[in-house]
């Protein structure tokens, strides 16, 4: 469970104290246990040889569950100018790409796109004159910031030089 690489039996055997024949029974009876051999039922996880040594894994009919579940858990975090992208459309959303660039004064295309991607924002409407997307946070935003409404994000005004500078009227 502790290991970071398969472990061998001679590894096995010596950090419990055993023969090395009587570690390769044991393993033998895990194997069948947690397959569902031995009367019991088939467990989540399994105990695969590989590498030359022993390591548990996810069945693979769970893995797909395991990662979805692993990834709502434990986001992977973003970067300075995601983070910077994020503030923007959270803010002044809905808003466009070109806007967004605009106030970032740097391209913000592969940023939008792992927005995007990850389920932070979300394609709102087109523009019917300039055809420009605007784009809007998610449900899922909210629920990582743990808020119910993008109204409860603090207002910035208070952090800028004069309170307004670039904004119109009282920001969010």
């Amino acid at each position: 469970m502790v290991a970071d690489e398969p472990l061998s039996l001679v590894t096995l055997a010596t950090a419990v104290g055993a023969p090395v024949a009587a570690v390769r029974q044991a393993i033998d009876g895990l194997v069948a246990d947690f397959g569902g051999e031995t009367g019991g039922p088939v467990r989540g996880f399994e105990l695969r040889e590989v590498g030359g040594g022993w390591r548990l894994y996810v069945r693979a009919e769970y893995d797909s569950l395991v990662t979805d579940f692993v990834s709502e858990q434990a986001p992977a975090k973003l970067s300075q100018a995601a983070l910077e992208t994020l503030a923007v459309i959270a803010y002044r959303q809905p808003i466009t790409r070109g806007a967004i660039a605009s106030i970032r004064a740097v391209n913000v295309d592969s940023v939008v796109r792992t927005l995007l991607s990850r389920g932070l924002i979300t394609e709102l409407f087109t523009d019917a004159e300039t055809g420009a997307i605007n784009y809007g946070t998610t449900d899922l935003l909210l629920q990582q910031l743990g808020i119910n409404a993008i109204e409860e994000l603090p207002l910035i005004s208070p952090l800028l030089a004069d309170g307004a500078e670039g904004f119109d009227g009282d920001v969010r």
